[in-house]
């Protein structure tokens, strides 16, 4: 009998499921908090309860399968390593394209004379020399290096190049952007590039952890990785191109509702610690968004299942707003709950709640700690104003009024934070439920402290924000409340059919919308509700998504299992191989087909094309083996563009992508 193991690896917590392949049951399922920086602790501890619970031998679990929201929550928080862009061909000005410039975030940049045209030929010849002198001089901090180049989709030879030279000089990752996408948008494939190199680190430390944990137990199995289309790909490609497991979470997780539910018409609606992620299933599939991926800011050109994800979850920091009245708002960043940094830090927190509420003032930084994510040797590479906050926190944690002292130094703390060096403490949803009773994982004691901390913070007239504890706890939840239906209804303008003229972000909190929800009956009467119901996934979709159904009007689906979705979805999907290539006609009748090795001209069209698909066929499949599929599907997705002149085709461009889809192959005892 053969057992599969489902791993995923959220901000919060680590899940892990053991499925019967034979019976397609959920045999066992188990929770533990997620461990950083090392991630280690985690992912063995949820791996064991699992195969404890399950009463089954490690050597019967014959497939390890991992989804994750690490990437995703990096990305919406602004984490990840420090990174340099090696920007090949292209003006200054076009690093001001495509969010290019927010996602470096100030990282080195360093632009060469070099890249192709669009049928391929150089424009001018790379100067490796000045690559080799700039990135000399480039500071120890830098985790991974970023290449993109002009064109690099027609001829990737210069990318390959400088990532052979930066390779040999320093032995640290390089993402190549033509290795991530087909397309021809330069800043854009730089921005995924980026990305990927700034994640590397990160992915390569969660997959390092399972590994080593399967070694411990003597589990004999592959180890395979859910991409953000949710198809399976091994390990290895998964370290070099971490980027492409953005959404890999939120994927499994679909997969996971369609498996648990068995609807085929709904949205399904899944809450994490750091962020909600919602997709439309249609006829028991989700849609590829044709655009890529698109994650907080940033729209990558990462294939991914269309997924609208907002920085709002169970610790989501609350933010109180400025105003004469009281208002709130949650997220994007996430915060360790009060209640769990207690459990952990016992005599610092309650020590500083109880003299926080000694007084009847409340300071601005009452009520959070700041909490060194480091082990050993504190970071290198810091400004000064960075390596004072961090001197202060070489003990342990601390309150925030102590590590930071001066305004100035909050920049320094943020971008501490933003590198994941710091997490900052404070109030969040979690401990609002905790206070309500509505959860009792943690220090629900500490958690009471800090919300009445935080009630008795004044509005703009001077009042008190709330009564109580309970009263703070309950306007938090309804604020939670609030923004899952926005993002609800953000995701079904968006998905539904008709052309309404607006923004789904407008339409959403349109003044039309709110009457509707609110059943409005005067004069005119209006009513609004979703036409699907909703599949809430997460371990706290239960205490908060009944009130989300019932605003919205719709069918509430809580399934068994549902705080194991993705976990669940990670070992029920298909590995899916992709190659990608293009044919173009630089003059009349001769047509280039551009090969990894280079572009090759022919005088004929279909021969360029035919020779192109052989290429990509023997690349996918050959992924598609080392990936553990035995038994293949091939499919070829054709798309010929040509214009009609004086009644005649012209080709303009054949666009090729072939798939070698299968089911992984599992160990055999």
């Amino acid at each position: 009998m053969a057992y599969l193991l489902g791993v995923d690896t959220g901000g919060t917590y680590t899940d892990a499921v053991i499925l019967d392949e034979g019976e397609d049951r959920v045999v066992a399922s188990a929770k533990s908090l997620t461990t950083r920086p090392d991630l280690a602790p985690g992912v063995g501890r949820a791996i064991d309860a699992a195969i404890a619970k399950a009463g089954v031998a490690a050597g019967e679990v014959a497939m390890v399968s991992l989804s994750t929201t690490l990437a995703t929550n990096a990305l919406v928080e602004g984490q990840g390593g420090r990174v340099a862009l090696i920007f090949i061909g292209f003006e200054e000005a076009e690093l001001g394209r495509a969010g290019l410039t927010e996602a470096l975030k100030g990282d080195p940049v360093i632009r060469l004379a070099g890249g192709h045209n669009h049928g391929g030929a150089e424009v001018t010849p790379l100067d490796l020399a000045r690559l080799e002198t700039e990135i000399t001089a480039l500071g120890p901090d830098i985790t991974g290096f970023a290449v993109a180049s002009s064109f690099a989709t027609r001829n990737a030879a210069h990318e390959h190049a400088a990532r052979d030279l930066i390779r040999a000089r320093t032995g640290k990752p390089v993402t190549c952007s033509n290795e991530l996408s087909a397309g021809l948008n330069g800043p854009r494939r730089a921005l995924t590039a980026v990305l990927n190199a700034r994640l590397i680190g990160m992915i390569d430390r969660l997959i390092a952890a399972c590994e080593a944990h399967m070694e411990a137990l003597g589990i004999d199995a592959p180890l395979m990785v859910v991409r953000g289309d949710g198809a399976l790909v091994s390990a290895e490609l998964a370290r070099d191109r971490p980027i492409e497991t953005i959404l890999s979470g939120p994927a499994a997780s679909i997969a996971g509702a369609s498996w648990l539910t068995g609807e085929t018409d709904a949205l399904v609606s899944d809450i994490g610690g750091t962020t909600t992620d919602i997709c439309l299933l249609k006829d028991g599939k989700p849609a590829i968004d044709p655009l890529g991926a698109r994650v907080g800011a940033f729209r990558t050109m990462v294939e991914a299942v269309a997924m609208r994800t907002t920085g709002l979850g169970g610790d989501s920091e609350v933010h109180l707003l400025e105003g004469l009245t009281t208002g709130f708002r949650l997220g994007p960043r996430r915060l360790v709950p009060v209640a769990l940094a207690a459990r952990d830090y016992p005599d610092l927190v309650h020590g500083a709640l109880d003299a926080w509420l000694s007084q009847d003032a409340v300071g601005e930084h009452d009520g959070r700690f700041a909490l060194p994510m480091w082990r050993g040797l504190p970071p290198e590479g810091l400004t000064g104003r960075e390596g004072a906050v961090v001197e202060r926190l070489i003990a342990g944690p601390a309150r925030l009024a102590d590590c930071v002292r001066t305004r100035l130094e909050l920049p320094a703390l943020t971008r501490l934070v933003a590198r994941g060096h710091v997490m900052l403490s404070g109030v969040t949803p979690s401990d609002a439920s905790h206070v309500l009773n509505r959860l009792d994982s943690w220090d629900a004691t500490a958690a009471r402290k800090a919300v009445t901390l935080f009630a008795r913070r004044r509005n703009g007239r001077g009042d008190r924000i709330a009564a109580g504890p309970e009263a703070l706890a309950e306007s938090i939840i309804d604020q939670l409340t609030a923004q899952t239906v926005d993002c609800l209804l953000e995701a079904a303008f968006s998905e539904d059919s008709r052309d309404w003229g607006e923004a789904p972000e407008t339409l959403a909190r349109h003044s039309l919308t709110r009457a509707g929800l609110d059943r409005h009956s005067g004069v005119i009467r209006i009513e609004a509700r979703l036409g699907v119901p909703v599949i809430g996934l997460g371990a706290s979709a239960p205490s908060y998504y009944g009130a989300v159904g019932e605003r919205l009007g719709t069918r509430m689906v809580l399934p068994e299992h549902a705080g194991v979705a993705n976990a669940i979805g990670a070992v029920v999907g298909q590995i899916a191989m992709h190659a990608e290539g293009i044919v173009t006609s630089p003059g009349p009748g001769l047509f280039s087909a551009h090969l990894p090795e280079g572009p090759k001209r022919f005088i004929d069209r279909d021969t360029a094309i035919a020779a192109l698909e052989v290429t990509l066929t023997e690349e996918a499949s050959t992924r598609a083996r080392l990936a553990g599929v035995e038994k293949m599907r091939i499919s070829t997705e054709r798309e010929l563009t040509e214009i009609e002149i004086e009644g005649q085709p012209m080709f303009i461009e054949a666009r090729l992508r072939v798939t070698a889809q299968g089911r992984p192959r599992i160990a055999v005892g």
